[in-house]
């Protein structure tokens, strides 16, 4: 306690310690989620992310009543909830009305579920996110996940690519679009698991789409559009931290405003550059 309370009062040293802590965890979401991103918008993805993002919260109301760890249980909630999505959508309903139905269904299950568990939580850190609060631990979970998306992203590029040019003409080469849209919901399923402590359940899908949204007005390629969009999810971190900082606000939803903020720029700066058809 003592050496806690004389580093503290040094100066900076514990201050310094986790900022950058947080500035990692937010920069290690953000090169992950904003890549994924595009893959999201391509294929019109938006209300699937959000789907699977609020059915994190109930893996975390799983995983304290458990007293597992909240990491793998997120990741396999959000996979389930993701593949009970991919295998609805489309059948009995319209899809966007059975993404919907779950997405909300999926965060008010939730919410009571993580009310009924017996301990002490701050529900507001899992659905706006608490990255001020990243332990070493938790940044080691974090790069961890988003070196596993970045490496399924770089796997399955062009795989993913052709899939969402042409199904048939993806099928006539050998692959099989079920499985690839499998692999592109684990990836998702890993960003949300770990993006929950940095953004949180209801700002996930965010940190997936602005960025890229972003980009696209400005990409001559899939690829420059991917590159852009993690330039763009990292400077919405970095920005989003340093506004936490300045104006002291919550720092999830402080990265969410940067990236809204770039987003609107982009998007008036094509706007008078290309005309309202904008460039692609």
């Amino acid at each position: 306690m003592m050496a806690t309370t004389m580093t503290m009062s040094t100066g900076t040293p514990m201050l310094n310690d986790f900022l950058v802590r947080a500035a990692l965890a937010a920069v290690g979401v953000a090169a992950a989620a904003a890549p994924l991103g595009c893959f999201v918008i391509w294929r019109r993805m938006a209300y699937f992310s959000d789907a699977t993002a609020h059915a994190a919260l109930l893996g975390v109301a799983i995983a304290l009543t458990l007293q597992a760890p909240i990491f793998p249980t997120v990741l396999v909630v959000s996979l389930a909830a993701a593949v009970i999505v991919t295998q609805i959508a489309g059948r009995e309903m319209a899809s966007d009305t059975a993404l919907g139905v779950i997405a909300h269904g999926a965060l008010a299950l939730g919410l009571v579920a993580v009310s009924l568990v017996d301990v002490r939580i701050d529900v507001d850190a899992f659905l706006f996110g608490d990255v001020l609060a990243v332990t070493r631990g938790d940044l080691g979970v974090i790069w961890l996940g988003a070196f596993a998306v970045v490496s399924l992203v770089v796997w399955r590029w062009s795989a993913w690519l052709l899939v969402v040019l042409s199904p048939d003409l993806a099928r006539a080469q050998g692959l099989d679009p079920k499985r690839e849209e499998l692999i592109l919901t684990l990836a998702l399923a890993i960003v949300v698991a770990v993006a929950i402590q940095v953004v949180g359940a209801l700002l996930i899908a965010s940190l997936l789409i602005i960025p890229a949204a972003a980009a696209r007005p400005w990409a001559k390629s899939p690829e420059w559009m991917a590159t852009i969009a993690g330039g763009i999810g990292i400077a919405s971190a970095l920005g989003g931290l340093q506004v936490a900082l300045w104006a002291d606000t919550p720092a999830g939803p402080s990265i969410v405003v940067v990236a809204v903020f770039i987003f609107t720029i982009s998007t008036l700066a094509a706007t008078l550059r290309y005309g309202w058809g904008g460039s692609s």
